[in-house]
């Protein structure tokens, strides 16, 4: 299904021909993001993914999206905590344009004090935006919990003094450091000739340097017992987030994890929507997440709901984390799950964009790419003792976070506090 190479300066390549679609998806992975950053110049991967968009030594910003989106694609950009990628959807014809585009700003672009002049400005004013969106901001807390002091628990765009203090020959030479072959995978999917796109990868990526592959500082987990962050402020809805820490993307347990964030909390079938939202009608919004990174993880409860009902609706998500990790799964709500997880998986590999994120995914993170099949025959495998195993893993008191902002006074906080505890 997926056909791989890699180039002499160890750049390497990933390919889905996809015949009878019109469309082509190439992303540009750098395996670098914001828990590679220091301090000091923290979200500088986040600021220099927007500066590769403002023009390289041959090519305007202008030049850049006319030659892409002139032609009938699309391009964007985005920013994690272990990735860097830059992708474009155009019309199969225009592959060779694409990658030289693509290529021209990864290794080649300007910037210009001008251009970072500017930029500095649009990142602050969106450092600002986010804070203003309680239902956005308190997952920033959270990872400030999950991870105190740590490059995992800052915000990916950084701060405001940090994006105003970070000099050009920072940003630079954090660039020259990450962005080289070894770190580099490109992945396509749609209507290509496999071996015309390996050949376009080498012509406009095989000249680069080769450097070293990224490394990072592992995950500092000392936390003994639940932690609380609140954040008080005059809002209509309060919001909740609560993060127990999980395990890395290549554990054992990772399927299982992911049946337990669908039992839990991943649809309107689901133990949460159903007892918080369906039975007491006390939010409308709930639901869990997993955070999937290389050495560590975390599983994500959140929620917004009204200011007065906060320990109410604690005190049954402690329950029902409770449950789940000491009682038994029942089998159709088991099956249900899994026929969910299967079905979601392969209903989001439909477009080319989708299997171009998988392939790059897998192969920044794994060093390989397991097929759909070979995933769904590992969900197949699944018992309820596996995602019982895995639920006892994580939900713990010891490693229990939660973050809120609200209108909250002195008595609610204390009660909430209380409420804070899976027994």
């Amino acid at each position: 299904m997926y056909e791989l190479s890699t180039l002499n300066n160890g750049t390497r390549c990933s390919a889905r021909s996809l015949p009878d679609r019109d469309s082509l998806a190439i992303g540009v992975w750098l395996g670098v993001g914001g828990r590679y950053e220091p301090k000091k110049i923290s979200g500088v991967s986040h600021f220099i993914e927007h500066l590769l968009f403002k023009g390289t030594k041959k090519r305007s910003a202008e030049d850049i999206k006319q030659q892409i989106e002139g032609r009938g694609g699309a391009m964007n950009g985005f920013t994690s905590e272990e990735f860097t990628c830059y992708l474009v959807k155009v019309l199969n014809r225009d592959m060779e344009n694409a990658l030289d585009i693509l290529s021209d700003m990864v290794f080649n672009a300007r910037f210009s004090p001008n251009d970072m002049k500017k930029e500095r400005h649009v990142i602050k004013e969106e450092i600002k935006l986010y804070v203003d969106l309680p239902n956005h901001h308190v997952h920033d807390l959270l990872m400030e919990l999950l991870w105190p002091e740590q490059a995992l628990g800052r915000n990916l765009a950084g701060t405001l003094e940090t994006v105003t203090s970070m000099t050009r020959d920072e940003i630079c030479g954090y660039k020259n450091k990450y962005y080289n072959p070894r770190n580099v995978v490109i992945s396509a999917c749609g209507n290509l000739d496999t071996a015309e796109l390996f050949s376009c990868c080498d012509k406009y990526f095989g000249c680069a340097k080769a450097g070293n592959r990224a490394s990072y500082k592992k995950a500092e987990e000392a936390q003994r017992r639940p932690m609380l962050k609140i954040l008080s402020k005059k809002t209509e809805q309060a919001h909740m987030a609560i993060g127990l820490r999980a395990f890395g993307r290549n554990d054992p347990d990772r399927y299982a994890l992911t049946l337990l964030h669908i039992i839990l909390g991943g649809n309107m079938s689901s133990r949460l929507f159903r007892e918080v939202r369906e039975k007491k009608g006390l939010a409308y919004e709930i639901g869990t997440s997993v955070k999937k990174l290389h050495d560590t993880g975390a599983f994500i409860v959140s929620a917004g709901l009204d200011n007065r009902n906060i320990a109410k609706t604690l005190d049954i998500i402690m329950k029902e984390l409770k449950k789940i990790r000491t009682k038994d799964i029942g089998k159709g709500e088991f099956e249900r799950a899994r026929e969910f997880y299967r079905g979601q998986m392969l209903l989001g590999l439909e477009d080319t964009i989708d299997q171009m994120l998988w392939m790059g995914e897998h192969l920044s993170s794994k060093g390989e790419i397991p097929t759909p099949q070979e995933v769904v025959q590992k969900i197949a495998s699944l018992t309820p003792d596996d995602v019982k195993r895995a639920a006892g893993r994580i939900i713990d008191n010891s490693g229990l976070n939660m973050s809120l902002i609200g209108t909250i006074d002195k008595s609610q906080e204390k009660e909430i506090s209380k409420a804070l505890n899976i027994g």
